[in-house]
């Protein structure tokens, strides 16, 4: 990622402050986050299979086990994030990787737009008066710069793949 992120420290300060309160309960958060992207495109339901089976009901995902375990590991992607706002181009090589994960599963690129719109639906829902216009322009940066470069895995594979 660009060592020159559009992110001021204002806007730094802002992410750590609304992400300290919302990461106290990551499950329970993250479940808001989900349901809203089931609520928004039902389609995606089929991405998340576990032993070859596949859920009926955005209901029956959420609720089960390894569901609730992929919900931990993307609270834990938003953290290293948030933990790494001065220097995000140390997650560049992971989130790239995990770009070609998402890829290989299915997930297209515009999906990303849907779950950025989850994202800033959960930290709304969760912080409440304190989601400020500029607490949301801040988490919609950074949130972009991730993005960016889970994108370039999708660049780096190579053809036929």
């Amino acid at each position: 990622m660009e060592s020159g992120m559009p992110l001021s420290g204002r806007q730094r300060a802002l992410i750590r402050e609304s992400w300290q309160r919302v990461s106290g309960s990551p499950v329970q958060h993250g479940l808001v986050l989900f349901t809203r992207l089931f609520d928004l495109d039902p389609d995606l339901l089929p991405l998340f299979q576990y032993n070859c089976k596949q859920f009926a009901s955005p209901q029956e995902c959420l609720s089960a086990p390894e569901f609730l375990d992929h919900i931990r590991k993307v609270m834990l992607v938003i953290d290293a994030a948030v933990s790494h706002l001065e220097n995000l181009s140390c997650l560049e090589k992971y989130l790239c990787n995990l770009g070609k994960k998402h890829q290989a599963v299915g997930v297209k690129v515009e999906s990303f737009s849907t779950v950025g719109e989850s994202l800033l639906y959960m930290l709304e829902k969760c912080l409440g008066a304190a989601f400020s216009p500029d607490v949301q322009e801040a988490w919609s940066k950074l949130y972009g710069a991730v993005v960016k470069a889970m994108r370039r895995g999708w660049e780096t594979l190579p053809e036929g793949d």
